[in-house]
């Protein structure tokens, strides 16, 4: 949206029966759909929704302790969904279509304080995950960006 800023991906709406759908280019640099399933774990305060990444992007990066930490995560063994704190942040996994389709369930929506309708900004966090922002300055700066945003 502007000189060295954040990239934006698109935005990805909230359906009503929980599903979205990240944008085609997100997948595709993360390689998101590749194992068949993602990782999610709360977004920063000021962007809220959520970050998505991968096993075998989260496991040999820095943030691997993660995992370490949260067996029942790293094993998929932790209902899908379902959100577990550590750190300061909870974590949890569901599963992605090819398509990059994740679907929330009531629960996980409430529980990020997401409902159906929002539309989630797609941005490149890090080379390790991307994040859904819900609120905040970067959502607003969309919303009055003059240019098309894509949204999936």
């Amino acid at each position: 949206m502007n000189k060295g800023g954040k990239f934006i991906f698109g935005k990805s709406l909230v359906r009503s029966d929980g599903t979205l759908r990240i944008p085609p280019q997100a997948v595709d640099e993360y390689r998101a759909a590749s194992e068949g399933r993602v990782y999610l774990f709360t977004g920063s305060r000021s962007t809220g929704g959520f970050c998505v990444t991968r096993h075998g992007l989260l496991a040999p990066s820095k943030l691997g302790g993660i995992l370490r930490g949260l067996p029942a995560l790293d094993a998929y063994v932790q209902p899908g969904g379902a959100f577990t704190p550590y750190k300061g942040r909870s974590y949890g996994w569901l599963s992605i279509r090819p398509d990059g389709c994740i679907r929330l369930e009531e629960k996980a929506l409430a529980f990020l304080n997401l409902k159906p309708g929002m539309a989630l900004l797609c941005i490149r966090s890090s080379d390790i995950a991307f994040t859904l922002g819900a609120k905040g300055p970067l959502l607003e700066k969309a919303l009055a960006y003059p240019g098309p945003i894509e949204t999936f």
